[in-house]
């Protein structure tokens, strides 16, 4: 059938996700939190900028230039794609990577609560039950001990993380009508150049040059290509269809995570991983609508 490339590009851009958290947590043996997350985003940017260039220039593309009315939705995006991966990062280096994959679906209940409380978008009642299943789930994994009712740290500065793309997701969605590829390359390249001027600025740039090399792969693939193949498959699926496929990434994350350093999670995570996927199922088949 025709759906099904954009199926198979849906599953990709899920999958290549997926493997950023477990890789991400093995890179910080070596490098900093900040150093990596600018590198991941500049190996998505530079990586989708050659993709750029090398796109065919026969194709007739509908899309719209870039103006000083989206200026404003540009620079917020760049901030907040600095912000977060760093918060990402260090909430990664002090927590098990399987709770920081499932972690990630936190930013649907904050890109859901953006769009309402900034941009007055409605919440269905199935996205609002989403965001109840989703939040119980995240207080969970956000426990370091149980039974002593102690904090993780580092879950903390995932959901900050999410907060964070929450917001940016809905800037990002304002240039909808411009080149997608063209706002992976502007969002990697500056967010990127951003997070390295604070690494440098830290003092925490490593010029491990095999390291350098790994990160900026992991960017292009789990970042770059990941965006490239959702965009893809937005086109033909839809925007609900393709994220019932993404949303599928936290948890091929958790697994990978599981199955690379072999440790059995407590067990409020098996309960957080039962709601957790209720809630993106609910999420990724609400059928969203807008105020008129």
């Amino acid at each position: 059938m025709k759906t099904y490339p954009s199926i198979l590009y849906a599953m990709l851009a899920a999958i290549l996700y997926a493997i950023s958290t477990p890789l991400s947590k093995r890179l910080l043996i070596n490098l900093s939190p900040v150093f990596i997350a600018s590198l991941l985003y500049l190996g998505a940017g530079l990586g989708m900028g050659v993709i750029a260039l090398l796109r065919d220039k026969l194709k007739n593309k509908h899309y719209h230039a870039f103006t000083k009315r989206e200026l404003p939705f540009i620079f917020g995006m760049i901030l907040l794609d600095i912000i977060a991966p760093i918060l990402l990062m260090i909430g990664l280096s002090s927590t098990e990577p399987e709770n920081v994959a499932l972690l990630n679906n936190f930013e649907i209940v904050a890109t859901s609560l953006f769009a309402l409380f900034i941009f007055k978008e409605v919440i269905p009642r199935r996205l609002r039950f989403a965001i109840l299943l989703i939040t119980c789930a995240s207080f969970l994994l956000s426990f370091e001990n149980l039974n002593a009712f102690k904090f993780s740290i580092g879950s903390i500065f995932v959901m900050l993380a999410a907060l964070s793309w929450g917001l940016e997701n809905n800037l990002t969605r304002r240039l909808s009508y411009n080149d997608p590829l063209m706002v992976v390359v502007i969002k990697g390249i500056f967010s990127g150049l951003g997070s390295l001027m604070i690494a440098i600025i830290l003092k925490e740039v490593s010029y491990s040059s095999l390291y350098i090399l790994y990160a900026l792969l992991l960017g292009f693939v789990a970042y770059g290509l990941s965006i490239f193949f959702y965009v893809t498959a937005q086109r033909e699926l839809g925007a609900a269809k393709t994220s019932a496929f993404y949303a599928f990434a936290p948890f091929v994350g958790a697994f990978l995570s599981l199955l690379i350093f072999l440790k059995l999670p407590p067990i409020h995570f098996y309960i957080a991983l039962i709601l957790m996927t209720l809630g993106t199922f609910y999420a990724s088949t609400h059928g969203a609508k807008k105020k008129t």
